[in-house]
């Protein structure tokens, strides 16, 4: 199979971008009330680990 090759760099970048806009919109919806109790849930408790792994990196790091 010979096809086109995207960078790793590359890659990162696009999914970066595309995991942007999914929090942006996450976000709005959020604000304007239209997410489920459930998915409001869902996204407290993904930000308690995402905030709880930065800390853990930043004593690490220390």
């Amino acid at each position: 199979m010979t096809g086109d090759v995207i960078p790793r760099e590359q890659a990162i970048a696009n999914a970066r971008a595309v995991l942007d806009r999914a929090r942006v919109r996450i976000a709005r919806d959020r604000a304007a009330g239209r997410l489920s109790p459930e998915h409001d849930l869902i996204c407290r408790r993904l930000e308690r680990e995402q905030a709880r792994r930065e800390q853990a990196a930043h004593r690490a790091a220390a």
